[in-house]
């Protein structure tokens, strides 16, 4: 099997596809939208490339995929790429990079956007043999009975926030940790930009008298089954 693929270049002379062997561990997972890394030329890195389209075999291929790059692209991400590419002039891995998550390509993966990790806190001993501790005095510090106090209603609390909301210090965590009541375990940070935000369904806006007007024309020609481009004459910004 044979792999075409665009490599992630905004030189015009790059702008085809180049044939790469798809090697027999990996022809089950690639696919048209697979990101790869592939040898290229005399250049010792290898380069960032999409599979465009799959082939049963050709005589221009000689060297091999080395391996699969992070999540792939759509057939259709890729049609559409180069639907824009043909319409705008421009190079196919260019519009491939308006559909990719920012800081998601490169060959350099030091200089990608990476997930956010950060560690948290979790009780190591069960409950009850806390709080029988904590009442035969074997824990007697306060800043150290605030902490497991608080993650037995908060398990799982970020280090940073776990100090702020006790009003306690990294070292009391860091005693804790090494007398075996609790862990830090570093894991990624689910970021939700809409976590603390309450989001209003807009209401509908009533159509101004030309609005409606063009409303119905294309509306009218919708029912009579007849699908074609319509030109909207108008101020930018008017709706």
């Amino acid at each position: 099997m044979v792999a075409e693929v665009i490599i992630n270049s905004i030189a015009k002379d790059l702008n085809k596809e180049f044939h790469y062997i798809i090697p027999k561990e990996l022809e089950e997972k690639i696919r048209i939208g697979t990101r790869v890394l592939v040898p290229f030329s005399r250049v010792k890195t290898l380069e960032e490339g999409f599979v465009t389209g799959i082939l049963e075999e050709s005589s221009f291929a000689k060297k091999e995929i080395t391996q699969i790059e992070g999540e792939p692209l759509t057939e259709e991400n890729i049609s559409l790429a180069k639907l824009m590419a043909k319409r705008y002039f421009c190079n196919v891995s260019d519009c491939i990079k308006l559909m990719s998550p920012p800081g998601t390509l490169g060959k350099q993966m030091q200089n990608r956007v990476k997930e956010k990790t950060g560690k948290f806190v979790y009780l190591k001993k069960e409950i009850l043999e806390i709080e029988s501790e904590i009442e035969d005095e074997k824990i007697k510090n306060p800043k150290q009975i605030r902490i497991l106090r608080f993650l037995e209603e908060n398990d799982g609390t970020h280090i940073s926030d776990l100090n702020l909301l006790t009003d306690t210090t990294i070292s009391s965590i860091k005693t804790l940790d090494k007398n075996g009541y609790i862990e830090v375990v570093e894991q990624v940070i689910e970021r939700n930009p809409f976590q603390n935000k309450e989001i209003k369904r807009d209401k509908k806006l009533p159509l101004t008298d030309e609005q409606q007007k063009a409303f119905n024309q294309v509306k009218e020609k919708i029912k009579e089954n007849h699908f074609d481009e319509f030109l909207l004459y108008g101020v930018t910004g008017s709706r």
